[in-house]
């Protein structure tokens, strides 16, 4: 028996009507005002409340914010003409116009410590404290989106960031207040995703 069908309009609790709604917002569409201050500090607590094997604590958040975004911006085009030296300015344009438009950029990082707890578990950890984040940044009426790429992982852009020998750098979350609406994506059927097990 297949159970699984859409909630009735009416029967989600906000906490999980939230949860529903959550979508993506292009870096691009993001305008200031960004999160500041207290309202800030509360939801990059959230990232601290996901599942933590261990207790290894492995989240690592850097802030890009104000007069920092330029600078930024100048590091991944040196780092990007590094990579590729023919890489063209439309898609250096592309990469740094997502830094400068958002109003905060949040480097991802892992601390990976060696011993018992695999280190793709480590990784794990990291990822459900950006879900966290994402569902905060919602819930507050912002916009956010997780992007990785090269740059997400360019181990010279880890050093500009301050990240040690242990730390990888995952991506970044743009953040800021959606300039319009984004396009809501077509969500795909629970059911070609979950299944009942009766042994």
């Amino acid at each position: 028996m297949n159970d699984l069908g859409p909630l009735s309009s009416g029967t989600a609790s906000p906490a999980l009507e939230a949860l529903l709604t959550r979508h993506s917002v292009p870096a691009q569409m993001l305008r200031a005002p960004g999160p500041e201050g207290e309202r800030l500090h509360r939801i990059l607590e959230t990232a601290l409340r996901a599942p933590d094997h261990g207790g290894l604590h492995p989240w690592r958040f850097v802030l890009i914010r104000g007069e920092a975004r330029t600078r930024w911006a100048a590091a991944v085009e040196e780092a990007m003409r590094a990579r590729d030296p023919s890489v063209t300015q439309p898609m250096i344009d592309k990469q740094c116009g997502r830094i400068l438009n958002a109003p905060l950029t949040i480097a991802v990082a892992a601390h990976i410590r060696e011993g018992k707890i695999p280190e793709v578990e480590q990784i794990l950890t990291v990822g459900a404290g950006v879900m966290n984040l994402l569902n905060a940044f919602h819930a507050e009426g912002f916009g956010a989106i997780w992007l990785t790429g090269a740059n997400g992982y360019d181990p010279a852009l880890a050093l500009r960031l301050g990240l040690g020998e242990n730390e990888r750098l995952l991506g970044y979350v743009f953040v800021g207040t959606p300039d319009g609406e984004a396009r809501q994506p077509r969500r795909p059927d629970l059911s070609a995703h979950v299944t009942d097990w009766a042994g």
